[in-house]
């Protein structure tokens, strides 16, 4: 029990910068449901279940950096590699599917949404160029894969040596990772579900190989750590808490976190676009056959022309 009550953090700037978000969303919760209630933009379906999402997201980050887990963190790897894990890949997806952008925005005191009249003149607009703009750019449409490579890029980056044992040694750096890790995760999970009004670029089946990529990305990261030979991170043997568990061991452990417990995020966004995947092809095979059925059809006889 001690282990849970007592080496809580008063991190300043974590508690600083969750309470600004967690306050500017109430602000703009109330101010949507002022609008509401004056008879401008009706409040969105499903605004309770993502603020419910947001503020959980809120409260893992906090979990990860003023409880005992930051704390035992600079003794234990495995304690830093769960906490990795809350910061970059269960608190960013609550994040995003508590879509605060909009609600964010009016806690600004600015509108929640862009008029009607000028989205769909944009719509015009765009469907107008159309023709003339030709196919999507490349680089429009390798986003989502360039967000990807960026996550696990930094995912797997902080656990080189040089940069973990740097975050033992200087808070500034462990500052760093966590900025990093909630950032990038963002905008990867971003690019799998959709955060209205925001939608991924991606159909669901190429988001699922996405998905895929990251998780083999994390296991190869996950199996060199359980299978590696030696002391891959030095700095932790100069910290206390490893007369109960080697280096080696610790790191072992570790790897196992890295290579199970990150899969259940993915799992259940890869379960969800596959059944979307199959919701929208049995969609299209339905329109499909109701379109040959509706479709005039034609005669099997070949048309003779000269007769009288």
């Amino acid at each position: 029990m001690n282990v849970v009550v007592s080496h809580w953090s008063a991190n300043p700037v974590a508690l600083a910068g969750c309470l600004a978000f967690a306050g500017l969303h109430v602000s703009g919760l109330r101010g949507l449901r002022r609008d509401a209630r004056g008879g401008g933009t009706p409040l969105p379906s499903g605004l309770a279940r993502e603020a419910t999402a947001f503020y959980s997201g809120l409260a893992l980050i906090l979990l990860a950096v003023v409880s005992p887990l930051a704390f035992w963190a600079g003794s234990f790897i495995w304690v830093r590699a769960l906490q990795d894990i809350l910061l970059g890949v269960v608190a960013p997806p609550l994040l995003v599917l508590g879509a605060p952008w909009l609600v964010l925005r009016r806690g600004l005191g600015r509108p929640a949404r862009i008029p009607g009249s000028v989205v769909a003149e944009a719509e015009r607009t765009a469907a107008a160029a159309a023709p003339a703009a030709g196919p999507p750019r490349p680089a429009l449409r390798s986003w989502p894969v360039a967000a990807t490579a960026l996550f696990n890029v930094v995912w797997c980056g902080w656990w080189l040596p040089v940069f973990f044992d740097a975050g033992v040694r200087h808070p500034a750096v462990l500052a760093a990772q966590v900025v990093s890790y909630l950032v990038v995760g963002v905008v990867f999970w971003l690019q799998l579900i959709g955060s209205r009004p925001l939608r991924p670029q991606f159909p669901p089946l190429p988001r699922v190989m996405l998905i895929t990529a990251t998780v083999l990305c994390s296991t190869i990261l996950g199996m060199v750590l359980g299978f590696g030979p030696g002391v891959i991170y030095p700095a932790y043997r100069g910290v206390g808490g490893h007369h109960l568990l080697t280096v080696p061991a610790d790191q072992q452990l570790a790897g196992g976190e890295l290579w199970i417990l990150v899969l259940l995020p993915y799992v259940i966004a890869g379960v969800c676009l596959l059944i979307q995947w199959v919701n929208d092809e049995e969609r299209h095979a339905l329109a499909l056959g109701l379109h040959r059925m509706l479709r005039p059809s034609k005669s099997a006889w070949p048309a003779r022309t000269g007769w009288r």
